[in-house]
């Protein structure tokens, strides 16, 4: 467990010449909302803070209990998080799933007189409702796909029509990485229509937003925000498909890695002066400023980059290979992210890349069954590996499947070729029969390398 009861012994006196404490040197108790694979690497990250005197997770899951102290609150009961914060004496709560921010826990907590690290409930519309961000994209002139918005079955259905395939149909709300249909066929799209409509997708689905396809490579690209300052982080790609070759339907994310090679320095500027700066000028101008990560999903087409939608998060399992990277305190980005001071921060990262192979239950993302044991895991473990977990649990001694998605199996490499094979050699030791993966994680990058000679055939 992380506690330092004796920090004042182990780092310098935070008390200043002139009596006061400087923020920099203040140690703090945090809790960590959340218990998948993005919340594990975050904790694993902020564990390494010097700052860090106690961290506590709620609910957790069996890697980050081997880091903080689980408990078992109701994070939608925002007055329990408020009670239990108090009790507590916590100075910084981190949030990690979308659906808290959304329901606007941080304007709970921070109205209760608790730091937050997060978007409030008006900001977070970036997420929840892809209309209002296509609101904010006309606003402020953001280069995006093509759309219409419908709370009418008919209206969108006579939409793809007249539009043609392929098409993209998106259900409005939060529907956990499943309410996006690629619609190869004009069939694809009215079935797509129709769930959301018949409640597939429950209260997310009761308006969809069709948009034109977009043809090119995507990408993903992170920012922390002040509300009125916006840091660059890094670039990463995942894969949302749950088989080799990109088949099978879409899920949660089944592997990732970072740096993004399509992701050009240039392009980069583009992307901070065309779409990031923009999008927190028009929240702040509005006023509702964006504090926290914006995670800006990006295709990259032949006129250049464009918008396809905003997370307001860490991605799962985008997280765990930035915070393999990430050299900086990452708690006192959060800091300043909170405080309003990213103007003067920098962040820091290894030059290495790094890939992660998520490991599912047979069947994810359909039914899929829970509590079969994972052996192995004892036998994995180097400065540049780690088995970030998420849904698990510990029965006694036993470590047991827990969820859709149970390990984020990561490592570093000179190359993404390089950290791929440490990836799944630690894959290989694992034995759990009852899980599966994809064994093709970063081809892209592989043939970039190939073809541009920094990686081996």
């Amino acid at each position: 467990m992380i506690d330092r009861a004796t920090a004042t012994l182990a780092y310098p006196n935070p008390r200043q010449r002139d009596g006061s404490f400087s923020k920099d040197r203040r140690y703090m108790k945090l809790l960590l909302i959340g218990s998948g694979g993005r919340e594990h690497a975050l904790a694993w990250a902020l564990a390494k803070s010097p700052k860090l005197t106690k961290l506590y997770a709620a609910p957790g899951n069996a890697g980050i209990a081997e880091i903080a102290d689980l408990t078992d609150l109701n994070v939608s009961d925002h007055d329990a998080v408020i009670g239990f914060c108090r009790a507590k004496q916590i100075d910084l709560v981190v949030v990690g799933p979308e659906a808290p921010l959304v329901a606007g826990i941080v304007d709970d907590l921070e109205a209760a007189g608790i730091k937050a690290f997060g978007p409030s409930r008006a900001a977070a519309q970036l997420e929840g409702s892809k209309a209002f961000t296509k609101g904010v994209c006309d606003d402020a002139a953001i280069p995006t796909a093509g759309y219409g918005r419908f709370a009418d079955c008919d209206a969108a259905l006579s939409y793809v029509r007249d539009q043609g395939a392929p098409i993209v149909v998106k259900a409005d709300g939060l529907a956990a990485g499943k309410g996006v249909v690629v619609a190869m066929t004009i069939g694809e799209a009215e079935d797509a229509v129709k769930a959301c409509f018949e409640g597939s997708f429950g209260d997310a689905g009761a308006e969809v937003v069709i948009e034109e396809f977009l043809q090119g490579e995507e990408a993903s690209f992170f920012v922390l925000s002040d509300g009125t300052h916006a840091l660059p982080l890094a670039t990463a790609q995942d894969h949302k498909r749950a088989y080799d070759g990109d088949e099978g339907p879409n899920t949660g994310g089944m592997g990732a890695y970072s740096p993004a090679p399509v992701l050009t320095g240039d392009l980069v500027t583009r992307v901070m002066d065309q779409i990031v700066n923009p999008t927190i000028k028009t929240l702040a101008d509005r006023g509702t400023p964006f504090k926290g990560v914006l995670y800006a999903g990006l295709m990259i087409t032949a006129a250049g980059p464009k918008l396809i939608e905003y997370n307001t998060r860490f991605g799962d399992p985008e997280c765990q290979v930035l915070m393999l990277r990430l050299k900086s305190d990452l708690l006192e980005l959060m800091q300043r992210s909170v405080e309003g001071t990213l103007a003067t921060a920098n962040a820091d990262w290894s030059h290495e890349s790094a890939l992660t192979v998520v490991m599912a239950a047979n069947g994810y993302p359909a039914a899929y069954e829970k509590g079969t044991e994972i052996r192995g895991l004892e036998k994995i473990g180097s400065e540049t590996l780690e088995v970030f977990h998420a849904g698990t649990k510990r029965e006694d001694e036993r470590l047991l499947a827990n969820g859709g998605r149970v390990l984020n199996v990561t490592a570093l490499g000179d190359t993404v070729r390089d950290a791929k094979a440490r990836a799944y050699a630690a894959v290989g030791q694992i034995d759990w029969p009852e899980g599966f993966c994809r064994n093709d994680i970063g081809w892209r990058a592989v043939e970039r390398e190939v073809a541009e000679g920094t990686g081996d055939e």
